[in-house]
């Protein structure tokens, strides 16, 4: 999966439910996508952050990118709109090590931002990077996926919901790696108000939520 900053809480399940996660680093840059913007909960709204990229462009491959090091702006919203967080004191400090990690790269922050989550709450996760392994990147999209399987001797790969519009079960069972979908159940936890918005960043998650809760939420899905 492409890196994306404090992503939503459907993607570190993604993660949670593998063995091992490839951060898709040598595919081009999503413009206007969530590589470096997310939603955080503010005043009862949704509002965007953004973590710049200089020299964005989506003809540039994301492992040769870099998060520019203006952080203020990102990290005085997140804590303007979470200072009163139940969770604030033990969570903020992740934030802001993530968020002014010295290696600036894009796959290299966003990795981090995977790693500290569940470090967090006790667990580790083994983060690789597509751009080290060795598979045939001329190949269509999906024959891509199954090389990188085949690069990790894994005989099983699992994608987000979206993939289903794209890969097909049976052309990878005939490579011999089973295909399965994430599918994130309907969650709600408590934001302090009575209507929920739902998808924001793991941040929101992180600010209200105990460890034991957070665990449950990242079980909270099927896999089809």
């Amino acid at each position: 999966m492409q890196p994306y900053i404090f992503p939503y809480l459907g993607y570190y399940q993604l993660v949670h439910s593998c063995d091992r996660f490839v951060l898709y680093d040598d595919v081009t840059f999503i413009k206007q996508g969530y590589i470096n913007r997310n939603s955080i909960l503010s005043n009862g709204r949704a509002l965007r952050f953004t973590l710049p990229v200089p020299g964005a462009s989506s003809n540039r491959r994301i492992g040769d990118l870099r998060f520019s090091e203006q952080t203020g702006k990102v990290t005085k919203s997140i804590q303007q709109a979470y200072s009163k967080a139940p969770f604030f004191d033990d969570v903020y400090p992740i934030v802001e090590r993530v968020v002014e990690h010295m290696d600036r790269g894009i796959a290299a922050l966003c990795g981090k931002g995977i790693s500290e989550v569940f470090e967090y709450i006790g667990l580790h996760k083994e983060i690789l990077r597509s751009s080290e392994l060795d598979y045939d990147r001329g190949a269509s999209a999906e024959h891509k996926i199954i090389q990188i399987c085949h690069a990790l001797g894994s005989r099983s790969y699992i994608n987000s919901i979206g993939g289903k519009k794209l890969y097909d079960k049976a052309s990878f069972t005939a490579q011999g790696c089973e295909l399965s979908f994430i599918q994130m159940k309907a969650v709600e936890y408590n934001q302090g108000m009575s209507d929920f918005v739902p998808n924001l960043s793991i941040i929101d998650v992180l600010m209200r939520c105990s460890k034991d809760e957070i665990g449950e939420l990242l079980n909270s899905y099927v896999l089809v």
